[in-house]
C-alpha cells in the first residue's frame, strides 16, 4: 500500500468545510473503511442493511466512507485489476447538506490524476516485475505530477523520459518536484482541431443534425522551471459561442461563465462569448488544453442521397453544396457509397459533374473523390445506375440496419487552417510570465467525423433528437 498525504490541502479542507469537516484517518483504517464499503471483507460477507439493500443503486465510483469522525466524502475509488485506486478530493464548501457532484470541481482533477496512475501502472508488458517496478516509481512521479496537492500533470507516461532526460550541470536549483525539459529554442505550440457531426435526412419527419466538438493541444518548450503561460481563444464577430467546456488539470483558474455555458440549455441565456482565456502551468509534453463543443448555424456541406432498387439494379442521385461561408480548399475530400446487403457491383453506370470514382476492391464501395475544391457554383453531382452480381459470396459486406433501400453516404474532409466556430488564437493571446520570448506556433484545422447523409426515399435510423422537443 503506497499513499501521498498533503498537509497543507487538509488543512484548507477544514478552513473550507469547518465543522463538517471529518479528519483524515491513517491509512490502515481509511483501507479498512473502503474495504468495508466495497465489501469486500472476508467479514462482510452477509448482508449490510445500508451498502446492499436495492433502494441504494451507485451510479459512481464516488463514496462515503464511515470511519471513527463521520462519514469522510467524497472518495473516489476505482478497481482495476488487482489494485484500488483512491483519491480524496478537496471540497471548498460546507459538506452539510452533501453538494451535487457536478458543483464538486476536483472531482474530475481526480478522476484525471487516477485515470493517469492506472495507465501507467497497466502499461508495458504486465509483466510481475514490470508492475511492481513502476510502483516503486510511482511516489516520485506523484510528487512531480501532484507536487502542492493540485495535478498540474496527468500523463504518467511522459514524465519518467523527462527525468531520465533532465541536465546534470543546471546552474540554478530547481525545486525537488520538477526540472527543466527545455530542448533546443522556447517554443509554444497551439493546434486547434475541430471535428464536425451531421447526419441529414432530407425529409420533413426527421430533423437535420450538425454539431462541432473542439480540442486545443498546446506544447510548451520553455526553459522557467515553473512557467505561468496564458493561451487565449478569439472568435471573429459572427462566431459560434463554445459551450460545455472542459479544462486540463493544469489550468489554475478559469472564469465560471466559461464552464456554465451548456449545448443542451433551454434558451441561449448561458451562452458565453468570451473572452476564453486559460491560464496554467504547462506540463512536460503536448497535452490538451480544453475540449469544447458548439451550435454552429449551418453544416459546412449540404447534401441529399436518393436510391432507389429494383432487383439486381440501383438508381443513386447525390448533390453535395458546399456552403458559401466555409473555406474552399480541401486536403482532401471524398464521399463514400456503400451497398450492404446487395452483393458485388458488376457493373456501374453514372455520370459525375466534378471529381471522379473509385471502386473498391471488394466491389461493393464506390468512392466519389471530389478532390481539393469545388467548382465556382459550389454544387457537385453524381447519378448513376449499379448492377450487382446474382450470386452473392461470404466475404459481401452485410449491415443489420441497411436493408433495403436503407443506405447512406459518408462524407471524409479536411480543411487545413479554418475553423467551423471561427476560433482562433495569435500570438497576442498567448502570454508567457518569464524572462524568455518564446515563438509562437499555431495551427487549426476542420475534420469531418461522423458526417452522413441518409436515403431520404427510405426509412432511416434517428441518431439524435432535441432534449426539449
Amino acid at each position: 500500500m503506497s499513499s501521498r498525504h498533503y498537509p497543507t490541502v487538509e488543512k484548507r479542507a477544514k478552513a473550507f468545510n469547518r465543522s463538517s469537516y471529518v479528519n483524515v484517518p491513517e491509512d490502515v483504517d481509511l483501507f479498512k473503511a473502503l474495504l468495508h464499503e466495497l465489501g469486500l471483507t472476508n467479514e462482510e460477507k452477509n448482508f449490510v442493511e445500508y451498502r446492499d439493500n436495492c433502494a441504494r443503486i451507485s451510479k459512481t465510483n464516488v463514496y462515503s466512507l464511515v470511519v471513527s469522525e463521520g462519514n469522510l466524502w467524497p472518495v473516489l475509488a476505482i478497481q482495476s485489476g488487482d489494485f484500488i485506486y483512491v483519491c480524496l478530493p478537496l471540497v471548498e464548501q460546507l459538506l452539510t447538506p452533501v453538494p451535487p457532484l457536478i458543483n464538486v470541481s476536483s472531482i474530475s482533477e481526480a478522476f484525471a490524476l487516477l485515470s493517469g496512475i492506472m495507465q501507467f501502472v497497466n502499461s508495458g508488458h504486465n509483466a510481475e516485475a514490470d508492475v511492481s517496478s513502476r510502483l516503486t516509481q510511482l511516489p516520485l512521479l506523484v510528487t512531480q505530477a501532484c507536487p502542492l496537492g493540485s495535478p498540474v500533470d496527468t500523463d504518467f507516461l511522459a514524465l519518467p523520459d523527462n527525468l531520465s532526460n533532465a541536465s546534470a550541470n543546471q546552474s540554478y536549483k530547481s525545486p525537488a518536484w520538477k526540472t527543466s525539459k527545455q530542448k533546443g529554442k522556447a517554443q509554444i505550440e497551439v493546434y486547434i482541431t475541430e471535428k464536425v457531426n451531421s447526419t441529414q435526412y432530407d425529409k420533413g419527419d426527421d430533423s437535420d443534425m450538425w454539431q462541432v466538438h473542439g480540442t486545443v493541444s498546446c506544447k510548451c518548450n520553455l526553459e522557467t522551471i515553473s512557467p505561468n503561460v496564458i493561451v487565449g481563444l478569439n472568435l471573429p464577430a459572427n462566431g459560434s459561442p463554445l459551450q460545455d467546456i472542459l479544462v486540463h488539470p493544469c489550468v489554475t483558474s478559469i472564469d465560471s461563465s466559461m464552464l456554465i455555458s451548456s449545448s443542451v440549455a433551454a434558451t441561449d441565456d448561458s451562452a458565453f462569448n468570451g473572452p476564453y482565456k486559460f491560464p496554467f502551468i504547462p506540463p512536460f509534453d503536448l497535452f490538451q488544453l480544453c475540449y469544447y463543443t458548439s451550435q454552429v448555424p449551418v453544416p459546412p456541406i449540404l447534401g441529399f442521397y436518393q436510391l432507389t432498387d429494383d432487383g439486381h439494379q440501383v438508381q443513386i442521385s447525390v448533390k453535395l453544396k458546399l456552403h458559401e461561408s466555409i473555406k474552399n480548399g480541401f486536403d482532401y475530400c471524398e464521399a463514400q457509397i456503400p451497398f450492404f446487403n446487395k452483393g458485388q457491383i458488376k457493373h456501374f453506370e453514372y455520370k459525375v459533374s466534378h471529381g471522379h470514382l473509385e471502386l473498391s476492391k471488394e466491389k461493393s464501395l464506390v468512392v466519389w473523390v471530389i478532390g481539393q475544391k469545388f467548382p465556382k457554383s459550389l454544387e457537385i453531382s453524381l447519378s448513376g445506375t449499379v448492377t450487382f452480381l446474382s450470386e452473392k459470396h461470404l466475404n459481401d459486406p452485410v449491415d443489420p440496419i441497411c436493408v433495403g433501400n436503407t443506405a447512406y453516404v459518408k462524407l471524409s474532409f479536411r480543411i487545413p487552417d479554418y475553423s467551423l466556430t471561427g476560433c482562433y488564437t495569435d500570438q497576442h493571446s498567448v502570454q508567457v510570465f518569464s524572462t524568455a520570448k518564446p515563438k509562437i506556433l499555431t495551427s487549426r484545422e476542420l475534420i469531418s467525423a461522423d458526417y452522413f447523409l441518409w436515403n431520404s426515399k427510405a426509412p432511416a435510423p434517428i441518431v439524435c433528437r432535441s432534449f426539449f422537443d
